[in-house]
């Protein structure tokens, strides 16, 4: 390999590996692609939840779902289902979907295709030996995809799924009200909300805000009539 080759390929591999986080842009996933935007039937909302299981709040989410007789995604870690294995089996037995999040939550740009793969191997592993239910989508942690992490999604049969909308729930500033009136102004039939059931990645006890405005977030959507429920039944229906 001649010398300008060998300077080609080195730059033409950061750019691969940095080239697919501009998806972190929501305009830019909306336009070119829509399934990693989450986007499905006008008619339904996909319900998400990141950064569990934790024992402290998590029960508490599931305790609301139940009441409103929904059924919601949860993005695992690994190394919080690997301290709280009870709480995912109670997840899956109520009925949810799980799915990989990672192991912790560690930007995945500081990764190369070797690590990554360790990576959400191991919490797709993981997850499948707790639940017994084989993850079927991916959300990385802070929704930075990598070049890499496209390609251990390939590897691994995980399908990438962001979301639409967002409560930023995980803020020291996170209110009921706030976590209800971020979500409700980018909200629409089709979309796909993202919550958290956790602070471990956030500010400590933010969770308490997206539990409150839980409620009202599910009456608005009745409101609208829309469906709320997990991932694969918002995906597997046509748009």
């Amino acid at each position: 390999m001649t010398g300008g080759a060998v300077r080609a390929v080195a730059v033409a591999l950061p750019v691969l590996h940095l080239a697919p986080a501009l998806t972190a842009l929501p305009a830019v996933r909306r336009r070119f692609f829509p399934g990693l935007h989450g986007l499905g039937p006008p008619d339904r909302v996909a319900l998400t939840f990141d950064d569990g299981p934790d024992p402290e709040s998590t029960p508490r989410f599931l305790e609301v779902l139940a009441a409103h007789r929904v059924r919601a995604t949860f993005f695992l870690l690994g190394a919080m289902l690997h301290r709280a294995p009870d709480l995912g089996r109670e997840i899956v037995a109520a009925g949810h979907e799980v799915a990989v999040h990672g192991w912790r939550h560690d930007n995945l740009l500081l990764r190369g295709p070797v690590a990554t793969v360790r990576d959400l191997a191991r919490t797709r592993s993981l997850i499948t030996a707790v639940t017994g239910r084989r993850p079927r989508f991916l959300r990385p942690p802070y929704g930075v995809l990598t070049g890499a992490t496209v390609l251990a999604a390939g590897r691994l049969g995980l399908e990438p799924v962001l979301w639409s909308c967002w409560g930023r729930d995980w803020t020291r500033s996170a209110t009921a009200d706030s976590v209800y009136g971020t979500v409700r102004s980018g909200l629409a039939g089709g979309g796909t909300i993202l919550l958290h059931d956790s602070s471990g990645a956030g500010a400590p006890g933010a969770w308490r805000a997206g539990l409150a405005a839980l409620p009202r977030l599910l009456a608005e959507c009745r409101r609208r009539g829309w469906t709320v429920g997990p991932l694969g039944a918002h995906r597997d229906l046509p748009r």
